[in-house]
């Protein structure tokens, strides 16, 4: 049997154990299975490779994605550069962490990108943020990552310094929190909704419920909308490409 999963905490409904279940279904693979492991530290993660030494990879999700990397003898070079995986592999002895998020994020991102959208801000400063601003990089978007707590850096500023002007120069703006994930549905990121316009392009990493209230208010506002969803759907597939590699 070859055991693949996904840490996290808490997880709840998951998107990969579906995914892969039906993966392994339909491509005929009954000897793989995907399992979720729900740890309320990652102090327990040791523990957990002891209790289920066949295990083949994992996926990472929050809030470990940063934490995770104590704990792995091999990181890819983006890994290193953003500090956050959400991929790791078990090769004998070797634990080597990787970031399946860049790829998926990427391959989503750039469908509905224009030439007008040059600058970004950026909601949430975690794991899946610190892809995003690697993805930002390559493609040379400039970025301000927006965050609940008062700092004085020059690339980040608090929920309540975003005024009409910052709205009107950074046409993209991503949610990389789980706010308004299901099921808190009907809350969205503290922002001024009013001042959304159609040149602007909403990015949510959310994926349930489908429509987030952060989508639908850009979509009020007749900008342009993308969920999380194919982003999830790409990191997996590569995420499978991975522990498949020799």
């Amino acid at each position: 049997m070859k055991i693949y999963g996904l840490i996290g905490y808490p997880l709840g409904h998951s998107f990969s154990k579906k995914y892969f279940t039906e993966k392994f279904k339909q491509e005929g693979l009954p000897d793989n299975s995907y399992e979720l492991f729900a740890i309320p530290s990652i102090t327990e993660f040791p523990s957990l490779l002891n209790l289920h030494p066949f295990l083949k990879g994992l996926n990472v999700t929050i809030p470990y994605k940063e934490q995770i990397l104590k704990y792995v003898t091999e990181q890819t070079k983006s890994v290193k550069k953003i500090g956050a995986a959400n991929t790791i592999k078990f090769i004998n002895n070797r634990i080597i962490a990787y970031n399946t998020d860049i790829v998926g994020f990427e391959k989503s991102f750039i469908k509905k990108l224009k030439p007008s959208h040059k600058k970004a801000l950026i909601l949430g400063t975690g794991g899946s943020s610190k892809a995003v601003q690697f993805v930002l990089q390559k493609l040379n978007i400039e970025y301000l990552i927006v965050t609940r707590h008062e700092t004085d850096a020059t690339v980040m500023i608090n929920y309540s310094k975003i005024d009409a002007a910052i709205i009107n120069d950074h046409t993209i703006i991503i949610n990389c929190t789980p706010v308004g994930m299901y099921p808190d549905e009907e809350i969205s990121p503290a922002l001024n909704y009013q001042l959304l316009t159609p040149h602007h392009y909403l990015f949510d990493l959310v994926y349930n419920p489908a429509k987030t209230m952060f989508l639908k208010k850009g979509e009020d506002a007749g900008a342009a909308i993308q969920n999380g969803y194919e982003m999830l759907v790409m990191q997996a597939e590569e995420s499978w490409k991975i522990w498949n590699e020799d």
